[in-house]
């Protein structure tokens, strides 16, 4: 079993949230035929979207987390913890989408596959030349290696520049209409 982000109503009526119907996402379906030669991730994210208003979310938490310089982000762990719910409120969802649309943005100049060496690339362009920057740098680097397996290898990610479009559109198509996200698990 795996995390699914599942659009939901925000606020919650009563006890329980009541699920964003797929209608409002029907539209991510269109864009397999807008994009040319979309990959075979993207096209079956966008697809899963328009069906269900739902992200599984599993893969991509690593890297979320690495991006966003959290940990559990969309477990929604900040959330659980204050609000005994798991979800992310529009808010969250906001700046979760523009965390991953400026990750795409500078990740545009790696190309559409995006590996472990790229994302350590894009990461340190951003961070590089800021205030503190040297500190943020050896932040960077303890995470990096945190995520390297026994024998020094990094994690064998496979996703497309797309696909993480897609995965930003999600959630600020959320941010956008008032819909949270509930990690269900």
């Amino acid at each position: 079993m795996g995390l699914d982000n599942v659009a939901v109503q925000w606020p919650r009526t009563g006890r329980f949230y009541d699920p964003v119907a797929p209608a409002e996402f029907v539209d991510f379906g269109d864009l397999v035929g807008e994009v040319p030669n979309m990959p075979g991730p993207a096209a079956a994210l966008a697809d899963h979207i328009a069906k269900t208003g739902t992200v599984r979310a599993t893969g991509y938490t690593e890297l979320v987390d690495l991006l966003l310089g959290l940990e559990g982000v969309l477990y929604a762990t900040e959330a659980s913890a204050e609000d005994e719910d798991p979800v992310i409120d529009p808010d969250g969802c906001a700046w979760i989408a523009g965390g991953l649309e400026r990750f795409v943005h500078g990740h545009q100049r790696y190309g559409e596959e995006v590996t472990f060496e790229t994302v350590s690339g894009v990461l340190r362009a951003a961070l590089a030349g800021r205030p503190l920057a040297d500190q943020q740098m050896r932040w960077l680097d303890s995470r990096l290696d945190a995520l390297r397996d026994e024998s020094g290898e990094p994690p064998g990610w496979s996703f497309t520049l797309t696909e993480l479009a897609i995965l930003s559109r999600f959630f600020r198509r959320c941010a956008e209409r008032g819909f949270a996200v509930y990690a269900d698990f």
